[in-house]
């Protein structure tokens, strides 16, 4: 089954670097194959949303992660905690259902 898995990675805006633009289109084009967006710029927060195939919520979550901190270290961001992480799955997705 397809997933779509969001991430969300923040600093501490007291103590952490400003994400920039250019590394949010670096991030883009790491997820791109994945059939990923990214966002953020301009903060201490960036994301990503990608597709996997997974059988349940936990293990696209878990394949979505892996994914996701493969595509920051590719893109240079810095390994910021991730603080939301989310999945829905391409039935729910037809279905209007979380």
């Amino acid at each position: 089954m397809r997933w779509s898995v969001g991430f969300v990675a923040e600093g501490d805006p007291a103590t952490d670097a400003l994400v920039t633009m250019d590394e949010v289109v670096e991030l883009a084009d790491a997820v791109a194959p994945l059939n990923g967006i990214a966002t953020g710029g301009n903060s201490t927060r960036y994301g990503a949303q990608i597709v996997v195939e997974a059988e349940t919520r936990e293990e696209a979550i878990a394949r979505g992660r892996a994914q996701f901190d493969a595509a920051v270290v590719k893109a240079g961001l810095p390994g910021y905690p991730v603080v939301r992480e989310e999945a829905i799955s391409e039935f729910e997705d037809m279905m209007g259902e979380p």
